[in-house]
């Protein structure tokens, strides 16, 4: 089992690559059409995810149930990714952060009406409360940050997401995390050639600025491939609430890259809206959070 150190050290980062993430996609599609940087983004995670594959001596079937689960994880890479992209016009990368933010919250709804999943009032008050933050948030983004098109084209981004975690629930694949990554990653290489008959005409005619690369680069080596490991080796170690948090952590260390980084505008009404999303969230958590805090005690006072 992994030392405690080593748990908080994978939790930081995971919480770094992911607040850094919406940043270097915006760097990406800087000096490229945003579904050729898409497109490069998956083909060069691939090659890295089948070396880690082979190093770890992992198996990657090509039976009916896995590929099944395959195209089913690709739809939160692929397909979540081509709306998150065609945003980048339109929202700074702080606020595509704080839009995954939302991300437990749509899971919830999906899971109430589509699985019969109850929902606690409090659930209810702390989707509310987040909603009337991203309000604020869009009544108080200039064009340039915040524009109804790119919060429609993220609601829909967050929304194939979450149904794609349900999808591999269901099909429940007997694959071991990286064998469905990898699964998942080749299916959108796969995907994305699809795509170029409709991209070809803007394809890059020139090498990309530096900006544009290391953002491509980045999107493809750390949140693509690493990112994935440092998840999916915390969901083996820690509790589920305790993974939830990042979705509370991110958006505003993102707002911040963004506004330091990328001189992104923070206006007090984006900030404060911004707040009441996050702690809309943390309302939404509450007794998740309750619980785990009531686990842990009983846990030190049986070790006393």
């Amino acid at each position: 089992m992994p030392s405690k150190a080593s748990i908080v050290m994978t939790y930081a980062l995971l919480v770094f690559i992911w607040a850094t993430t919406p940043l270097a996609i915006v760097w990406s599609v800087s000096d490229l059409y945003p579904l050729w940087a898409l497109l490069f983004r998956f083909f060069i995670a691939l090659p890295i995810i089948l070396i880690l594959l082979l190093t770890f001596r992992a198996k990657l079937p090509f039976d009916r149930l896995s590929i099944h689960s395959y195209i089913a994880g690709a739809c939160s890479f692929i397909v979540a990714q081509i709306f998150v992209y065609l945003a980048t016009p339109y929202l700074s990368s702080g606020i595509i952060a704080l839009m995954f933010g939302l991300a437990p919250i749509i899971a919830g709804l999906i899971g109430h009406f589509a699985f019969s999943i109850h929902l606690h009032r409090l659930q209810w008050l702390g989707m509310l409360i987040a909603v009337s933050g991203l309000s604020i948030i869009c009544l108080g983004g200039s064009n340039q940050n915040v524009h109804p098109t790119g919060i429609v084209l993220m609601l829909i981004s967050v929304s194939i997401y979450c149904a794609s975690i349900f999808w591999i629930k269901k099909v429940n694949a007997p694959l071991q995390p990286i064998s469905q990554a990898t699964g998942s990653i080749l299916i959108s290489c796969i995907f994305s050639l699809l795509m170029l008959p409709f991209i070809w005409q803007h394809a890059p005619d020139h090498l990309p600025h530096f900006k544009s690369l290391s953002g491509l680069l980045y999107s493809s080596i750390m949140a693509s491939v690493f990112a994935m490991l440092c998840y999916f080796k915390l969901v083996k170690n820690v509790q589920a609430t305790t993974m939830s948090l990042t979705t509370v952590l991110t958006p505003m260390i993102a707002l911040f890259f963004g506004a330091f980084l990328n001189n992104e505008k923070l206006t007090v009404m984006i900030f404060m809206g911004a707040l009441v999303l996050v702690f809309g969230l943390v309302v939404y958590f509450y007794r998740d959070l309750k619980a785990h805090d009531k686990f842990n005690k009983r846990i030190s006072a049986k070790k006393q």
